[in-house]
């Protein structure tokens, strides 16, 4: 996997850096117009700025009868918290899957909707940054906040989020905050992945209740779905590696989203 060829992608690092512009040319060679949006938090692990950048990329945005945003974070956790041993606690994970599973699905569907995106259809790929800064709550899905607060004009009608998509045992249930928000998205979209056979790794029954870069487009009139199997037990710690990680779930997630992007005409929310 590229991305973790750069090592952790922890802001203020490095390998943040490399990532970063390596993300922005791959999105320049498929997309309309590709960018980044930058933003600055004080952290209190250091008590100084950071500097964080989504990359942002549109295809058929600005005349589009339908807008929507797929989003992944590619940033990743400065320290394995969920590891036992204190002296690992403080060392910065890899993300093969908490980070690098989504963004690796929305990079090939930009290559791949670049020829067959309905003319109908505006597609936003965002790639945040900062979702998992922490250490807590209220210093995570900072790159989220930022765009929300700071939308394009127009801004998307609607969003769907891959998070943790690469698990082996890959099973992705309805995330309830998702249901609560964006309920008619989260049916209709269900509904098609049983009509391609695909309703054994999307299953139809509701799963965890989950705070991720979806809430921040919610809370802004953006409804948003969050695609998430967080039945991980690598999550955030140094085991997130690629070899954890499937191909043939990525393809899953690729074929289903492949399957809703090519729509037509594409989903609309009802008013």
């Amino acid at each position: 996997m590229k991305q973790v060829s750069f090592g952790p992608r922890v802001p203020g690092t490095d390998g943040h850096i490399k990532c970063r512009d390596w993300l922005l040319e791959e999105l320049k060679k498929n997309t309309d117009t590709a960018y980044t949006q930058e933003f600055t938090h004080k952290w209190s692990k250091t008590g100084k700025d950071v500097t964080m950048w989504n990359v942002i990329g549109e295809q058929g945005w600005k005349d589009a009868k339908v807008r929507m945003v797929v989003l992944a974070h590619w940033d990743t956790r400065p320290y394995a918290t969920e590891e036992a041993d204190p002296k690992k606690k403080e060392q910065p994970i890899v993300g093969a899957n908490d980070g690098a599973s989504g963004v690796a699905v929305l990079l090939e569907l930009a290559r791949v909707m670049k020829v067959q995106r309905p003319k109908d259809l505006g597609i936003m790929y965002l790639l945040t940054d900062g979702e998992d800064l922490g250490p807590e709550l209220d210093e995570m899905f900072l790159g989220a906040v930022h765009f929300s607060k700071n939308p394009p004009n127009p801004k998307p009608q609607y969003g769907i989020l891959l998070d943790m998509i690469g698990d082996k045992d890959l099973k992705i249930p309805v995330e309830q905050n998702s249901y609560i928000a964006a309920r008619h998205l989260v049916t209709a979209f269900y509904a098609q992945a049983k009509a391609i056979g695909l309703d054994k790794t999307f299953v139809p029954q509701y799963g965890y209740v989950i705070s991720d870069d979806h809430l921040p487009l919610i809370e802004r009139g953006i409804p948003t779905m969050d695609l998430i199997d967080f039945d991980y037990a690598p999550w955030h710690t140094l085991g997130d590696t690629p070899d954890k990680c499937s191909p043939d779930s990525l393809g899953k997630v690729g074929k289903m989203m492949q399957a809703w992007l090519e729509r037509n005409p594409p989903y609309k929310l009802p008013n």
